[in-house]
């Protein structure tokens, strides 16, 4: 099909979602968790299929190690993908939501109310469970979504999206269109230049997708290029804590964007050998000064350097790291207090993982993505991420000509802030 008229369809599905009941919208999101549940042999075997036509991607270099282990789709994954959608269905509806209403006067009033951004392009590689994520995150904020998934996971994609449309099929009066899906490499560069439909572009994937994506479209972009997190031990770190926070955030799931980068050790760290070598016990490959302090390994490697104090950790985070997430080991709340309003990231962490920038662990049910920007939406991305707003204004035949007159005058009182 034409992606243009894929696009329009989209749109479509967009204005026609937008006015849907929760209830509605819930009863769509459990359906699709007891589908794929029931279809989960099937979508297995299907990322079998993938597994095994990527190893030899792997072996000609076409993608990487840490890209075929986010392919996998394992039985924790589905677990988690399932639940997340059944944790969507139990979150707030975040449409329609009055964040502000201000009497302006005695017979106007201005409503600030939220509701969906549109059409969602979403871009990504390999992490065959995005596609549940965010189009149940897609259905709750009432948007609609075209995905765009790697070549590498084609099957587990296709066999997916069947089974979420194949649900919604079920759900007498949810618009058809909502969840559609492209395959070719034509079609990413027709999304990009589709910004007479497509509200925002939400890519996941590594460096170069993102920058390409950036460079080539007019449409709003949503993401983070890099992940380069960092976890400083302060001077009386307790040690155990930081063995176990550190070698979490490398080794859960190194190639995750999550996981911890550079390590900073404080120059007075008394056990900083002893932290050393234990990392190593749990394999994690420790270099000292590296060629890039900039560099995201997706690996079990970890670059590791000593500060003097807190405000040169803070100091290199900031010159090298990509806004992701840092945390801070300390038993010292000034100094922690200090690296959370300084370092100047979308998470900031003390004593904890740097594993937990998640939306499904933020209880968000799940996210689109982890966004870097300044604008909009920061950090994971779930639900509130996906909405923006627009202003009501109810009146009773008021203009502008009274209050210029002076014959009326604006009272501006706020019932709700």
């Amino acid at each position: 099909m034409d992606f243009i008229q894929i696009a329009k369809d989209a749109k479509e599905a967009s204005l026609k979602i937008a006015d849907l009941s929760t209830e509605l919208k819930n009863k769509a999101l459990l359906k699709i968790a007891e589908k794929i549940e029931l279809n989960a042999t099937e979508i297995f075997s299907a990322n079998k299929q993938d597994l095994a036509s990527a190893e030899s991607l792997v072996q000609s270099g076409e993608i990487t190690k840490s890209t075929f282990n986010r392919l996998k789709l394992d039985e924790n994954k589905m677990r988690d993908m399932v639940q997340g959608i059944r944790d969507i269905a139990k979150l707030d509806d975040p449409v329609n939501k009055k964040l502000l209403v201000r009497e302006l006067d005695t017979d106007l009033t201005l409503y600030k109310v939220s509701c969906p951004i549109g059409v969602l392009g979403i871009i990504f590689e390999a992490r065959p469970d995005v596609i549940a994520q965010i189009s149940s995150l897609a259905i709750k904020s009432a948007n609609a979504v075209i995905l765009k998934g790697g070549k590498e996971s084609i099957n587990t994609n296709k066999k997916i999206l069947s089974v979420i449309n194949s649900a919604l099929e079920e759900i007498e009066g949810f618009p058809k269109n909502v969840i559609q899906q492209v395959f070719t490499r034509d079609d990413v560069a027709e999304m990009l230049k589709c910004d007479k439909y497509i509200n925002l572009i939400i890519p996941r994937g590594g460096n170069s997708l993102v920058k390409f994506i950036k460079e080539n479209t007019k449409i709003p972009v949503l993401g983070h290029a890099d992940g380069i997190c960092h976890i400083f031990i302060d001077e009386n770190a307790d040690l155990d804590m930081a063995i176990k926070v550190v070698t979490d955030a490398k080794t859960q799931y190194p190639s995750a964007c999550n996981s911890v980068e550079t390590l900073l050790i404080h120059e007075k760290f008394p056990a900083k050998e002893n932290l050393l070598a234990a990392l190593q016990l749990s394999e994690i490959q420790l270099i000292d000064n590296p060629e890039s302090w900039s560099h995201e390994y997706g690996d079990k490697i970890l670059s590791f350097k000593t500060v003097k104090n807190v405000d040169e950790a803070i100091e290199h985070i900031n010159t090298y790291g990509s806004g992701h997430t840092d945390s801070i080991i300390t038993k010292d709340i000034e100094n922690a207090e200090k690296f959370m309003n300084k370092v100047d990231s979308a998470g900031v962490y003390f004593n904890a993982s740097t594993r937990f920038a998640d939306g499904f662990r933020y209880g968000f049910g799940a996210e689109v993505g982890i966004s870097t920007n300044k604008t909009h939406a920061r950090g994971p991305v779930g639900l509130e991420g996906l909405t923006i707003y627009k202003y009501k204004l109810i009146g009773n035949g008021n203009i502008v000509k009274d209050y210029v007159d002076g014959s009326k005058c604006f009272k501006h009182n706020d019932i709700i802030k």
